[in-house]
This record gives structure tokens, C-alpha cells and sequence, in this order.
């Protein structure tokens, strides 16, 4: 019997390095809404540097069911996808295995969750070191990475139903 090397990789968190994630809303260009996005990234800065960062997150996503470069996966049509989002008191908070993140999120991003019932999330291998949390990002810089085809490629995409407690 063969092993790939997806096989023979072991994940530790460690790997991982510092974890962001950030929330804006912008159109979407099917219906001309405004989309709540959410983009998760590393700074690249675990034990394997940018690089073993980047293996990390991409053996996370393929573990979680996220694959790479895919297709948009819906939780609303899996549910069984270890992939969930609560939004409460002005804050989003993304769960997912090895992953619980809590973000100030925007007024606009709240109307538009609210709005559509999800957020389009993302999810990239591609590490973003210049965009270290406390630090104010500019828009163009923000489009510039995102926008990347780099980083959409490098990215699992997923569309995430927004809960609330509220119910």
C-alpha cells in the first residue's frame, strides 16, 4: 500500500501561526447587493514560516471539507460541515476545527447578513503578513489581496448561515 503525502502529514496548530479574520461587505455582482464576506488568513509566521503556514491551513481546510480552490460550499445544504457563524452585539464569531474567531464586524456588514441569512466566507493558504490584527487596513489594500488571484485561488470558499441566540 502507497501513502500520499496528504496521507503522512500530521496537522498541528502550531503550524498554523497567527490566524485573522476580517469582515466587510461589498456588491456582489449577480444581484448588485451588498455580501457580508469574511476572509480568514495567517500572517505566515508558525514554526514552518510562510510556507508551512500555508500547508497547515490547506490540511485544516481539506480535514474540515473545504477543498481549495473549489467549489462554494453552502452549510445551508451540508450541515454536516464543521463550519458555523454567530452574529450577536455587533460581532461575528466562526467556529470551525482549530478555529473560533471573533471579529468587530461593520454596520453595513450586519445589514447585509441580515439582509441575505449568510456570509460568503473565505478561507486562504495564502499567507498576509503586512495585515497584522490592530493594524488599520485600507481599502485598496483590502481589494488588492482579496481580489488577488493568488488568494481566491488559494482559498476555500464557503457561504456560512448566519445564526444569532436571539434564534
Amino acid at each position: 500500500m502507497t501513502s500520499t503525502s496528504s496521507e503522512t502529514r500530521t496537522f498541528r496548530a502550531a503550524d498554523l501561526g497567527t490566524l485573522t479574520v476580517i469582515a466587510w461587505s461589498g456588491e456582489h455582482p449577480e444581484d448588485e447587493k451588498d455580501m457580508p464576506f469574511l476572509l480568514a488568513y495567517s500572517l505566515g509566521d508558525g514554526e514552518g514560516g510562510p510556507e508551512g503556514s500555508a500547508e497547515a491551513i490547506e490540511l485544516l481546510l481539506q480535514n474540515t471539507g473545504l477543498p481549495v480552490g473549489g467549489p462554494v460550499i453552502e452549510t445551508s445544504r451540508n450541515p454536516s460541515l464543521p463550519v458555523t457563524l454567530l452574529v450577536e452585539a455587533g460581532q461575528a464569531v466562526l467556529t470551525m476545527p482549530h478555529l473560533n474567531a471573533q471579529c468587530v464586524v461593520p454596520p453595513e456588514w450586519l445589514a447585509a447578513v441580515g439582509e441575505r441569512g449568510h456570509a460568503y466566507f473565505m478561507f486562504t493558504t495564502r499567507p498576509w503578513p503586512e495585515a497584522k490584527p490592530g493594524v488599520a487596513l485600507t481599502e485598496e489594500a483590502l481589494a488588492a489581496f482579496a481580489g488577488a488571484e493568488e488568494t481566491v485561488a488559494g482559498s476555500a470558499h464557503c457561504l456560512v448561515t448566519a445564526k444569532s441566540l436571539r434564534g
